[in-house]
């Protein structure tokens, strides 16, 4: 027991919900549940249903006044959750957002330190968890030459490293490979049993979780539709909600084991021309220090290449260099005159204007390419850019809205969209201005099974179209879902 009479651990909500400023729609509502100490509770609900801005406001991260408006009440162990900020460890969606300091263990060790942690017992509290976690560096390694996978791993180590009463994880394993969502999955469980910590995790794919969580918790509303979430509408343990409820939560847009997305057709034409060629092409994260090395690949018109591998090897690396953003280490790459024209055969030495019609590219953190103040300005960007007439812009932008369900976001800042949103976001601003080359970094990242769906469809229909796709990926549904061909990386190269 603590001074307040409440078992450490435990969360209440009574009729909360959470309005950002820019949006009209409230982004959740009406939640009210107890979560007691040393559960392990999944959170689950459509994109948009409120999953993280639920995570935030128990964290007491959320602003009020001019950053938004809040309804009803949050506690953690009896007292206000914004006056009980450090009590409950958050992980967020966006790990480079909880980058801080230059070298790994400094940044694992930050916290602690905040913390006041006797120095003696922080360095063995940050090696035992970057074990943990997986993240097999030194001590002074540079953060900013991790991968974003690694980055992932970074945060939870922090957070572990700091042993919270309360562990809120907002995807944690989103951007891992699929040996290394089981080893943080197993990490985080040992951790939870050997501290009796209450562990509240937001995944959309349930399956790596219901082994080591003892409560499912819905949240409704949100799948792209412009409701926001409805309060609780399952909870429960894992096996009875999903029997219970599997359908219903399926056709909301919940991942219910054992239901599997849609399928497009396959493309109904071969490959066409080669539009860029990589040959024994070594590529840097950081300057001068290659990290990943491909003897040949070529990019096709009407086809979907996957770059799968093990988070760290140079995949969104690989990525950026195809895309022209950042040069070769050594090697070639070539733009072949069907996609060049009068270009050039370098994408590195292209204007922006000219990559815009050319290669499109959606980074792994969609943070790091939002420029406007609107989702509709956002997408207009790259059509105003290239002088679009207005009424052309608007047509365009009004179409991807509709697509991407973004069109009841249109009028909110980019900033205040969940994971999923965000993605589908840059998806429909590389798509804008409508290249022959879309490079797509995690391109299914935060989504519910409806609007991968409408995803994965509106990328067939591109490829079947003509457009060139290189998807940077974990999802091995998306692989087979668009038939694509792969280019499997390793350690190494």
């Amino acid at each position: 027991m603590d001074s307040t009479g409440t078992r450490p651990g435990a969360l209440e909500a009574r009729g909360w919900g959470w309005r950002h400023a820019s949006r009209r729609a409230w982004a959740v509502t009406d939640v009210s549940l107890r979560i007691d100490p040393g559960e392990r509770v999944l959170l689950l609900g459509a994109s948009g249903s409120g999953k993280s801005t639920l995570l935030h406001g128990f964290a007491g991260v959320l602003g009020e006044g001019e950053d938004g408006e809040r309804a009803g009440d949050l506690f953690i162990d009896g007292m206000p959750a914004a006056e009980a900020r450090g009590r409950a460890g958050l992980v967020l969606q966006d790990p480079d957002a909880q980058v801080i300091l230059a070298r790994v263990g400094d940044d694992v060790a930050f916290g602690c330190e905040n913390l006041g942690v006797p120095r003696a017992e922080i360095w063995p509290r940050v090696r035992t968890a970057l074990d943990a976690v997986g993240l097999e560096v030194p001590l002074d390694h540079p953060t900013k030459a991790l991968s974003g996978g690694q980055k992932q791993r970074l945060a939870l180590a922090g957070a572990l490293a700091m042993r919270p009463g309360i562990l809120l994880l907002d995807e944690p394993t989103a951007n891992l490979d699929p040996a290394g969502v089981v080893e943080v999955r197993d990490a985080v469980a040992r951790v939870a049993a050997e501290t009796g910590m209450t562990l509240v995790v937001v995944e959309h794919r349930v399956d790596a979780w219901l082994p080591v969580v003892d409560r499912v918790v819905v949240l409704g509303g949100g799948g792209g539709g412009g409701s926001a979430g409805g309060g609780i509408v399952a909870d429960g343990a894992p096996d009875e909600v999903l029997r219970r409820d599997g359908e219903a939560l399926a056709a909301q847009g919940v991942w219910v084991p054992g239901r599997p997305p849609r399928h497009p057709a396959p493309a109904p034409l071969p490959p066409g021309d080669v539009l860029l060629e990589a040959d024994d092409l070594e590529v840097a994260r950081v300057r001068d220090t290659p990290v990943a090395r491909v003897r040949r690949a070529v990019v096709r018109e009407r086809e979907v290449l996957a770059i799968t591998g093990p988070n760290g090897v140079g995949k969104s690396t690989l990525g950026l260099t195809l895309a022209g953003l950042v040069p070769a280490a050594s090697g070639s790459l070539t733009a072949t005159k069907t996609l060049a024209g009068g270009a050039g055969t370098t994408p590195i030495r292209w204007s922006s204007r000219a990559l815009l019609t050319r290669i499109g590219t959606v980074f792994q953190e969609p943070e790091h390419q939002l420029l406007a103040r609107t989702v509709r300005d956002e997408l207009a960007v790259g059509p105003r850019a290239l002088g679009m007439a207005a009424p052309d812009v608007e047509a365009r932008v009004d179409e991807l809205l509709r697509r991407l369900r973004l069109d009841h976001l249109a009028a909110a800042n980019p900033y205040t969209l969940s994971g999923g949103e965000k993605r589908r976001l840059t998806v429909a601003a590389a798509i804008a201005t409508r290249p022959r080359v879309l490079i797509l970094d995690e391109p299914t990242f935060g989504q519910d099974a409806r609007t991968w769906s409408e995803l994965v469809a509106l990328l067939a229909e591109l490829r079947d179209a003509g457009t060139a796709i290189v998807a940077i990926t974990h999802d091995r549904e998306v692989v087979r879902a668009l038939g694509a061909r792969e280019l499997a990386m390793g350690a190494g190269g």
